[in-house]
This record gives structure tokens, C-alpha cells and sequence, in this order.
């Protein structure tokens, strides 16, 4: 377990103040659900940034669209008629 020791201004302690007033958290708690949100924005943030280069990537490519489920085929037809005339 870690321990922490924060120094804050008059704001946070007040919105800190509220907060357990409202919710009948404690400070750890608070501290905690706050460090979760942060962290799922985080991780939201990378993989929205990877849905975005996927998209830019996506239908850069030639050939055939079945080319990811038939690429043996595909390869095997290419051989034979590079080779089918020897």
C-alpha cells in the first residue's frame, strides 16, 4: 500500500468538504474514485487514439477484400501461374 501526503489550496479542501457531505465519502475514497476516473479517461483516450489510426489504416490496401481468410489461396494461385509455364 502506498501512503500519500497532498498539499492543497483552500479551493480543493472546500470542493474535498462537499464532496463528503454529499456522498458521506472520506478523503481516501474520494482521492480513489477520482485517480479510477482519471485513469478510465486515460485508457478511453489511447484506445480512442487507436480506433483512429485504424481507420485512417483501414482500405489503404489492394487486393481481393477476403484476402485475411483466403491469403493461402490467394498466394498458391499467384505461384502457379508465376511457375506454370517452366
Amino acid at each position: 500500500m502506498m501512503r500519500i501526503t497532498v498539499r492543497i489550496d483552500g479551493s480543493y479542501e472546500q470542493k474535498i468538504k462537499t464532496i463528503q457531505q454529499r456522498t458521506q465519502l472520506n478523503t481516501t475514497d474520494i482521492i480513489k474514485q477520482a485517480i479510477d476516473l482519471m485513469y478510465e479517461k486515460a485508457e478511453l483516450s489511447a484506445k480512442e487514439k487507436n480506433r483512429e489510426l485504424l481507420a485512417k489504416l483501414a482500405g489503404i490496401g489492394h487486393g481481393p477484400e477476403d484476402g485475411s481468410v483466403n491469403y493461402k489461396r490467394y498466394v498458391a494461385e499467384y505461384i502457379d501461374e508465376k511457375f506454370d509455364h517452366r
